[in-house]
């Protein structure tokens, strides 16, 4: 059954992050692990709340990849979300590792913004936020 109160308050919740995104433009004042961090936080919190709405339970998780594959199996389209995955890391290692991931390029802040954001608005249409 949806949950669509749930839904709300993890949609506030993944706004809350998403502005804190849009202040972070500066790589010299905002590691990219903190900012990496807050893109994980918004988009786990987008896609808990669009499970709220279609009825499912979400599992106790940072993993967005396991969030996705759940979304999928319920037959919800997520094709153009797998790129979120990658900040799985910034749920776990990159906030208690020093330094920047050895493995990634600085972030393009502005496209990963815009991304998150597009996310976030397609969730507000699917709970009818």
């Amino acid at each position: 059954m949806p949950d669509i109160k749930q839904a709300q308050a993890m949609l506030r919740m993944a706004h809350r992050d998403l502005t804190a995104l849009g202040g972070m433009h500066d790589a010299t004042v905002f590691a990219d692990e903190i900012f990496g961090f807050h893109v994980q936080q918004a988009v786990e919190k987008g896609l808990k709340a669009w499970m709220c709405a279609i009825g499912l339970t979400y599992p106790f998780t940072h993993h967005i990849n396991r969030l996705l594959m759940l979304l999928q199996e319920a037959g919800m389209n997520v094709d153009t979300l797998w790129w979120a995955d990658e900040f799985t890391i910034y749920a776990h290692q990159a906030r208690y590792e020093e330094g920047h991931l050895s493995a990634d390029a600085p972030l393009d802040r502005r496209e990963i913004l815009a991304a998150v954001a597009n996310l976030v608005q397609k969730i507000e249409t699917i709970i009818g936020a």
